[in-house]
């Protein structure tokens, strides 16, 4: 059943891919005819609707959007986090200076108004005043302030200096906890760790069935008079990390990490993820 079910979603994401890129292209046209912005974030909504459902993934989502532009900050598992909550919400993304070279996809991220970041590039003051500009626009930016993924079992430490845009931008903070689940277990297959390749994650994910992925879109937060951005994000991490494990613990697993997993433990597992 297997190469089957890869066989039909392969077909499925070719075709998808061919239909984006016509959506792309036909917005940029009319864009350029018109002088007029098209709302990207929106149309991109309905896109990765459509991939999501090429990938085969359960969604469910608990708690409600926040009303008017936010700073939205997600643990981060798997490059499918992305069309998940790019289906929810319209919303920009931030992501690592690599998916810009990825064949089409990366061309596709960039039409639908994705922000990249060079991890070491000492780039992150700049991105920074790009996400609040974005944000003032009124626009919803969504962060993944881990800087990498992980195994989905718990949440790593977060870099704060990107945070910092929602006290710029004067918006709130929207947490989000997002985990996969398959036969009441978490998903071994979704995280995307280690030395995995996109070219060799993404056939095992449409190969196998698909996983259930659970949203929680947690109230926001609100930055406190003269709190530093380092309390902030410890405060929205925990947030994050309560949500993973309730989920997770609601789905019945057993033997989650303590919540106060070490830093350092969490720090080198960061320094040792490649992607």
């Amino acid at each position: 059943m297997a190469p089957v079910r890869l066989l039909i979603r392969s077909v499925m994401f070719f075709v998808f891919l061919l239909a984006t890129a016509l959506i792309a292209v036909a917005i940029a046209v009319t864009e350029r005819i018109t002088g007029r912005s098209l709302p990207r974030a929106a149309i991109a909504q309905s896109c990765f609707r459509a991939y999501v459902r090429c990938l085969g993934l359960r969604v469910t989502v608990s708690g409600q959007q926040q009303a008017g532009p936010a700073l939205y900050l997600s643990n981060h598992i798997s490059w499918t986090d992305i069309p998940v909550l790019g289906s929810l919400w319209p919303l920009r993304f931030l992501s690592k200076a690599e998916v810009a070279s990825w064949p089409v996809i990366g061309w596709l991220s960039r039409q639908a108004g994705t922000l990249y970041i060079r991890r070491g590039g000492g780039e992150a003051a700049a991105k920074r005043q790009d996400i609040a500009a974005a944000l003032r626009d009124g626009e919803s930016v969504l962060i993944f302030p881990e800087g990498t993924t992980s195994s989905g079992l718990t949440v790593l430490p977060f870099f704060p200096r990107l945070i910092g845009a929602a006290i710029n931008a004067g918006v709130p903070i929207v947490p989000v906890s997002i985990a996969y689940l398959r036969n009441g277990e978490p998903c071994h297959l979704s995280p995307f760790i280690g030395d995995d390749g996109f070219h060799q994650h993404a056939p095992r994910i449409m190969a196998a069935p698909g996983p259930e992925v659970r949203v929680i879109c947690h109230p926001a937060v609100v930055p406190l008079a003269g709190e530093s951005t380092r309390d902030l994000s410890n405060r929205v991490r925990e947030v994050i990390l309560q949500g993973l494990k309730t989920t997770l613990q609601d789905a019945g697993v057993k033997g989650l990490p303590a919540a106060s997993s070490s830093s350092d433990a969490c720090r080198t597992a960061m320094m040792s993820r490649s992607k």
